[in-house]
């Protein structure tokens, strides 16, 4: 994922100016990541969590797949730069990360007119 779309430096809102080629890739990029219903599904039950993170280990059972599906789209949502993982002992836990996600909400923002 390029620095500059994790950092928010990609793009203006697409309504207040017309994307560069660049970036209307790196945009494409985080909303194909997103497109997979279970990757938001994942997505929003970890940003939602109580206590801002949650363990791989209590997330097959909500969306219904099992533990190595999980994993794998966990894996393209860190590597999209929207979760972060640490490992503690056997299981992994993940955190959202509000600014990556910002990008893409403020990409879709409309301007004032």
């Amino acid at each position: 994922m390029p620095t500059d779309l994790i950092s928010g430096n990609c793009c203006s809102p697409v309504l207040e100016e017309p994307l560069s080629a660049a970036g209307a890739g790196e945009l494409a990029d985080g909303f194909k990541v997103l497109a997979d219903p279970i990757r938001l599904r994942l997505l929003s039950l970890i940003a939602t969590a109580p206590d801002g993170e949650v363990c791989a280990c209590e997330l097959a059972e909500p969306v219904g797949r099992s533990q190595p599906t999980v994993s794998h789209h966990l894996s393209v949502l860190v590597d999209a730069g929207m979760l972060v993982r640490e490992q503690r002992g056997r299981w992994a836990w993940f955190r959202a990360v509000p600014e990556r996600i910002g990008v893409l909400r403020a990409a879709l923002e409309f301007a004032d007119p």
